[in-house]
């Protein structure tokens, strides 16, 4: 892992002494590369972070789901993290054998399960809500509260307008294949 981190920390070096050399870019395409970029990053800290606890972001996102929408079914936790149901089952494995979540058999469908948070899930839940608050203090140093409301508003656009732009695409594909 270190050999990874390693190389990975001298990447973003390289691109960083690279960038001041570069040509500027198109903003429309480098507004898109940044938020990759930034999405990639804050989930190695995230994964990075999470390890003193035991658990992986990935994990730790199934347990905030959970936490919000007890009861869940499996097939709709799945949807919400854009994972494939085999790999949300392994998470969840994992989560239910370290005492932190439950499934119960769906009472109207019994090849479905819904998904529960156990009492031990509490204190871990909390301890994450701090590590995350510790988390963002870092990532947002030096950027005013003012920017950051207005990014929010103004990524939610972004979000808005691909979810349209999904719909329209899975329409038209809908509509040719007939």
């Amino acid at each position: 892992m270190a050999y990874c981190a390693y190389y990975k920390l001298a990447y973003y070096y390289l691109l960083q002494t690279e960038k001041q050399a570069m040509p500027s870019q198109p903003v429309k395409r480098e507004f898109a590369f940044t938020i990759m970029d930034v999405a990639r990053l804050l989930k190695t800290y995230a994964d990075q972070r999470a390890r003193q606890f035991g658990i992986s972001r990935a994990q730790w996102a199934v347990l905030i789901r959970i936490d919000r929408h007890e009861g869940l079914k499996q097939t709709e936790l799945a949807d919400m993290l854009d994972l494939q149901p085999i790999t949300l089952t392994r998470l969840l494995d994992r989560l239910s054998d370290n005492g932190l979540i439950e499934r119960r058999a769906d009472p109207n469908d019994r090849r479905a399960n819904r998904l529960y948070l156990k009492p031990a899930a509490k204190p871990l839940l909390d301890r994450l809500a701090d590590l995350g608050a510790d988390m963002m203090e870092t990532v947002l140093d030096g950027v005013s509260m003012t920017s950051v409301e207005r990014m929010l508003k103004e990524l939610g656009a972004v979000k808005d307008n691909l979810r349209a732009a999904i719909a329209r695409n899975s329409n038209q594909q809908q509509a040719i294949a007939g």
